[in-house]
């Protein structure tokens, strides 16, 4: 609620200031800022949460459910907010954000009742850099949580071609239709939302390691198929089929945290978790991006995709990821009954 509330009050100060007429660009990266400070504290206390309120073996639909409501939220949100821009000047829709916010933040203060978590009942003085480092000493000492985390780093250096130079791709070899990147917007935000359906009524393998590595794979040979697809419509339903991998990569590496991870470490891990997922991707395009003005992006897709496809091939072979995947004794007994 801190965390949401605090991107509200950014939004509303930028409202504020933009209706009396002071629209300087800076403010917008200067509350852009506030915002991803607000979510980087947000996800990974939600990431935590979940286990608090969701059992065990509910955990796999509950986050593919919570990953499909986001998917529908990042597909619509764009489309509302241009309809609304030919109508209404921008401080409404920033004032718009601010109410919607504050009603999102009154539903859980008044009708979500949370049970504390154990380390919250512990009288402690609060360390910000001591709990970050033991956070980190946690992690260094769980060899399933460096090698999860190593993995889904590679990974997410390896997307980014898929994930960022595709619009490109589509605007040099296709045509720069204003449609056309429309196209594959949308059919990559309907693949996600397909696949979070499929993870919440599927639930993938009973070991969690073994549905990453299939995501994994497809997504290498979607990414492969990208880079040689010489038509445009096939190269939609491909994209498509990324956005549904998405899922099965995502719900199961999340569940995979929040099954293994102590419940005092959870929120700290999450917190690393979600550095690297959204830190890893950049870092990749500060190396794809300058090259894709050198090679063909065909190339580097083709490229990443046989990486990928390669990483797959290690996480299966790799003996503390697959038991780390391996279900609980109780969520297994759980299962059968």
């Amino acid at each position: 609620m801190i965390s949401d509330s605090l991107i509200a009050l950014s939004t509303l100060i930028l409202a504020m200031l933009f209706l009396i007429g002071y629209d300087a660009l800076w403010l917008l990266f200067v509350v852009s800022a506030v915002r991803a400070l607000g979510t980087g504290v947000q996800t990974p206390a939600v990431g935590a949460f979940l286990p608090q309120l969701v059992p065990g073996d509910k955990l796999t639909k509950a986050n593919a459910t919570y990953g499909s409501l986001q998917s529908l939220v990042m597909l619509a949100s764009p489309m509302l907010s241009g309809a609304l821009m030919t109508m209404a000047p921008i401080e409404t829709i920033f004032f718009i954000d601010v109410v919607t916010a504050a009603i999102a933040v009154s539903i859980l203060l008044l009708f979500l009742k949370a049970p504390v978590h154990a380390k919250a009942l512990d009288k402690q003085e609060i360390s910000y850099f001591d709990d970050m480092r033991k956070g980190f000493a946690y992690i260094k000492n769980h060899d399933y949580v460096k090698t999860f985390f190593l993995f889904v780093a590679i990974f997410m250096i390896l997307a980014a071609p898929v994930a960022f130079l595709t619009p490109l791709q589509v605007t040099r070899s296709f045509g720069n239709d204003v449609w056309r990147l429309t196209a594959i917007e949308i059919t990559f935000s309907i693949g996600m939302m397909a696949g979070g359906v499929m993870m919440a009524s599927w639930g993938g393998f009973k070991n969690r390691v073994y549905t990453m590595v299939l995501a994994n794979l497809a997504t290498g040979v979607c990414t492969f198929a990208l880079g040689i697809i010489p038509v445009f419509w096939l190269y939609l339903v491909v994209m498509g089929m990324i956005g549904i991998a998405m899922p099965v990569f995502n719900t199961p590496s999340t569940v995979l945290l929040q099954e293994k991870v102590e419940e005092n470490y959870l929120g700290r891990v999450f917190g690393v978790f979600g550095m690297i997922t959204s830190s890893m991707m950049p870092l990749g395009m500060l190396v794809f991006g300058p090259i894709a003005d050198v090679i063909e992006i065909e190339w580097l897709l083709i490229g990443t995709g046989v990486l990928l496809v390669v990483q797959s091939l290690i996480m299966l072979g790799n003996k503390v990821l697959i038991k780390a995947g391996s279900p609980l004794p109780q969520a297994q007994a759980e299962a059968e009954e």
